[in-house]
C-alpha cells in the first residue's frame, strides 16, 4: 500500500511540474545545416560508440564537443535520476534520436546527481547517445539549464543556441515540433 501511495504522489508531483513548465527563446537565426561529409561521419559514429556513456571534462569539454558537431542540429536534455518528468520524456528522446539519425546530434547533461545513480538510470533507461556528467550544473548553465529538471536545449547546424525549453515535453509531438522548428529550421 504504501509503495502505491508513493507512486500515486510521484505521477501527481509529476503532472504539477508539467503544468507549471514554460520555455525561454534565444535569439540566435537558426542556419541551415553546412557540409558535413567525411568529418561529420566520424563525428556521430563517435557520439553512437559513446552511446549510454557517461562523459566528463565539465563546460569546456562540453563546449568542445558542441563545436565539433558544427555542421548539424544538436538536441541537448539536461536530466537527473531524482527527476520524475525525466523519466517520463526519456522515450520520447530515444525514439527521436533514433527517427533522425544522421541528421540531429542528440547529447544528454546529467545534472546535479551522483554518479552512480545516474550510471544506474542510464542502465535502466538507456539511450542511443552519450550524456555529461554535470555534478554542480555549470555545464547546463551553458545552455541556459540548471533552472527547471528536465531542460532541452537545441542548437542550429552553426552551433548557435535558438532555443532552451524548460521543462518536460508531455507529449513526443511537441518534442517533435521544436527539433523541426529550432533545430532543422522549419
Amino acid at each position: 500500500m504504501l509503495q502505491r501511495t508513493f507512486i500515486l504522489l510521484a505521477v501527481a508531483a509529476s503532472a504539477a511540474a508539467l503544468a507549471a513548465c514554460g520555455s525561454d527563446s534565444a535569439e540566435a537565426p537558426v542556419s541551415p545545416a553546412g557540409d558535413t561529409a567525411a568529418a561529420g561521419n566520424d563525428v556521430l559514429a563517435r557520439l553512437e560508440a559513446e552511446a549510454g556513456r557517461l562523459l566528463d571534462g565539465g563546460p569546456d569539454a562540453f563546449k568542445d564537443r558542441l563545436a565539433k558537431l558544427r555542421g548539424y542540429s544538436v538536441v541537448v536534455n539536461q536530466w537527473a535520476s531524482w527527476c520524475g518528468p525525466c523519466r517520463f520524456e526519456f522515450p520520447f528522446f530515444r525514439r527521436q534520436a533514433e527517427r533522425l539519425e544522421g541528421r540531429v546530434a542528440f547529447l544528454g547533461v546529467n545534472s546535479q546527481v551522483d554518479r552512480a545513480d545516474a550510471a544506474a538510470y542510464l542502465r535502466e533507461l538507456p539511450l542511443p547517445f552519450p550524456h555529461f556528467y554535470d555534478r554542480d550544473a555549470s555545464m547546463a548553465r551553458v545552455f541556459r539549464g540548471g533552472r527547471a529538471w528536465p531542460t532541452t536545449a537545441f542548437y542550429s547546424a552553426s552551433g548557435e543556441l535558438a532555443f532552451t525549453h524548460q521543462c518536460a515535453y508531455a507529449t513526443e509531438a511537441k518534442l517533435a515540433a521544436d527539433i523541426r522548428e529550432y533545430a532543422l529550421g522549419g
